[in-house]
């Protein structure tokens, strides 16, 4: 007996490999298993530029996860660390940036066409060897969301969430960062002008910045992050922050199914960093985690 097309098509979908079948969380937008490129693809990319980005976008990821640090004129730009990190900096003389010297080169006080000067791309990362080198600078947040945003339509895949760092910290206000309102205040001005909000996840170890974004702009998702070290329960941490967050993101390391089952309870998603194995991607996903925060999206 000869069978219709379509009725083939659907056995032979039903019979296919599930290992990687996509969860969700009923009632949250993201429905799909989140893949976030962790710095864009810091193992394969230098990391917070936009080539480690449209890298990420190339190997299927879901959401961008970045950092955001303010420069002396109120710029938004990509940096995990206030200042320039020895690990990844040229100076503009081409020398490479030394042990002892690297705050001295405090980004917030330091103009965007100053911050262009340094290249974070050709020096060999000590911890990532398979990353490309190349000559890249540090970009501008609304340069990045052009980028992705004009790459994702021309290759005709969706276009992608971002999870942006609040790099932030209280013993460091006014020195190396604004205080939270006016970074949270700088921040959201990109991403309303570039009418992203809707994909967007503000992301933090510093509460104080969530807390503002979560009275200011209650319509963004964010995402609470969690130390390995930090022995809190989900209920003592959740009443520091004094709201619910839109996704639990802790240290990999503190996953357990029971704590998935509380944060999934509470209509929370579990996203847990940094995952750089096949092993502990797969353990973590049955575990029921929502999507990993990897340097490695090619493991997918």
């Amino acid at each position: 007996m000869k069978w219709p097309g379509f009725i083939i098509i659907l056995f032979m979908m039903s019979c296919s490999d599930t290992k990687h079948v996509q969860r969700s969380v009923p009632g949250t937008e993201q429905d799909a298993f989140d893949v976030q490129g962790h710095r864009g693809c810091r193992g394969l990319m230098p990391e917070n530029t936009i080539p480690a980005m449209m890298k990420g976008l190339d190997l299927g990821v879901k959401t961008l996860e970045m950092d955001a640090v303010i420069t002396k004129d109120r710029k938004v730009v990509l940096s995990h660390d206030q200042w320039f990190s020895r690990d990844i900096t040229t100076k503009p003389d081409g020398s490479v940036m030394g042990e002892r010297e690297e705050r001295k080169f405090n980004i917030y006080w330091m103009t965007y066409e100053e911050v262009k000067t340094f290249d974070v791309g050709m020096k060999p990362h000590p911890r990532f060897p398979l990353q490309q080198k190349m000559k890249v600078v540090k970009p501008l947040l609304s340069d990045v969301i052009d980028s992705a945003e004009t790459h994702a339509r021309a290759k005709g895949r969706p276009l992608p969430f971002y999870n942006i760092e609040t790099k932030s910290n209280p013993a460091l206000d006014g020195v190396f960062h604004p205080v939270p309102a006016d970074f949270v205040d700088l921040l959201m001005a990109v991403i309303l002008e570039k009418g992203i909000s809707e994909r967007v996840i503000i992301q933090s170890f510093d509460f104080r910045t969530l807390q503002y974004l979560h009275q200011k702009h209650p319509q963004i998702k964010t995402a609470m992050l969690i130390e390995d070290y930090d022995k809190r329960t989900l209920d003592q941490q959740l009443k520091s922050l004094g709201f619910q967050p839109t996704i639990y993101s802790p240290a990999m390391g503190l996953v357990t199914a029971d704590l998935v089952k509380q944060c999934h309870k509470q209509k929370m998603k579990v996203i847990p960093w940094t995952v750089n194995t096949r092993e502990d991607i797969d353990k973590l996903m049955a575990l029921g985690v929502d999507g990993i925060i990897t340097d490695y999206p090619n493991l997918f």
